[in-house]
Order: structure tokens, then sequence, then C-alpha cells
């Protein structure tokens, strides 16, 4: 199949998905702000006062909503790609992951956070194993620093595939965290083995 073929199909499935109308008409930059929304009105977990990071942050969706709701706190958007600047929102180019970059972070907030956000997902290769597992991996590496940077009740949430991995990022967060609920949104794709692990509370070790 042609890549200008591909490109049509994928424009035509877009075109017939109501979460990503509405996001046009609500001017988001994606639909995936539609899971956050919903996991935030089922957990509560974004407050006026927070102070979030988000990770894998491009386009900026997800920073967009909590913009909307975080009048007095912080946000910090943090991706090795680009993102458009945002009211409210300060971006950080670069990889989590980099000692460099964690400082930059640590400084920027100067104290323990309230939330860890992160929509990480490995750059797919074909091999849908290969991507669940990297992608399972980028949730380990973000509930790692989540361990280091939330206060006492903060919460993590991470999107992570069901797959081999899924055993091992459970059995960690259980291990790291007083509450662990997974949870797939309405606007997944249900044909998507995607779901979120929401996880409050953090454990001393």
């Amino acid at each position: 199949m042609s890549k200008n073929k591909i490109s049509k199909n994928w424009i035509t499935k877009q075109s017939k998905d109501l979460y990503f109308r509405e996001s046009k008409i609500q001017g988001y930059r994606s639909r995936a702000v539609f899971k956050l929304i919903e996991m935030n009105k089922k957990f509560k977990f974004l407050k006026k006062n927070s102070l979030i990071i988000d990770l894998g942050s491009s386009p900026g969706s997800w920073s967009q909503y909590a913009s909307k709701e975080i009048r007095n706190g912080k946000i910090l958007a943090v991706d090795i790609l680009s993102m458009k600047e945002r009211d409210k929102v300060n971006f950080m180019k670069g990889d989590f992951l980099n000692n460099n970059i964690y400082e930059k972070i640590a400084i920027y907030f100067n104290s323990k956070i309230d939330v860890v956000l992160s929509d990480l997902a490995a750059n797919t290769s074909g091999n849908k194993e290969l991507d669940t597992y990297r992608t399972g991996v980028l949730c380990l590496n973000a509930m790692n620093l989540s361990k280091k940077i939330l206060r006492d009740d903060g919460v993590f949430l991470s999107k992570l595939f069901m797959g081999s991995i899924f055993k091992e990022i459970d059995e960690t967060a259980k291990k790291c965290f007083k509450k662990v609920v997974k949870y797939k949104p309405l606007s997944s794709k249900k044909e998507s083995k995607e779901i979120y692990i929401y996880c409050k509370g953090v454990l001393k070790m």
C-alpha cells in the first residue's frame, strides 16, 4: 500500500473518531486529553494548587487541560520532542532519564511535588511485543522518578500496554505505592492494549 493511501486511510479513520473531532472542536491539541479528563473526574487528583510534571508531554493536550484545572500551582512539561508554548506551562526539552534534566527538574520545583503524569510511549518499530516492552520500561523509569520527587500522598499516573512486562510493573507499583488501580479510559481505542496505572501514596522503603 502506498504512503499516500495509508495517509488518506488514517485521515478517514480520524475524521470518524468522536474524540478526535471533539478535541478539534474544543481546541485541544490531541484526543488523548479525554483520557486525562476522564481519569481526573474518577480519581480527582488535579487540585488548584498542584505541582505537577507531565512526562512525554508533546503535543501538549494533557498540560493544556491541567493548566485549566490548576490555578496557583506549577506545571512542568518534559519531552524529547518540541512542544508549542502554553500559558501557565513551562516546557523543558530533553530526556527525563538524563541526569542533567533530572537536576533541572529538582531545581525548578525545589520541593516534593503532587502529581507525576506519564503518557510516554516508545516509538513504534513494527514489533508490537517489543514496543509494549519498551513502553513498559518507560513506565518503570517514570515510576522510579516518582518515588524520588513525589510527596508522601502524591499521585503517579502512567500509560502502559498489556504484555509480558505488565506483571513486573504491577508488582513494582504495589511495592512503591499504597493504592494501585489499573484503568482503561473510554476514549482509549477498544482494539488497543493500552491501559493506565493510577498510584497514590508513596510507601517508605
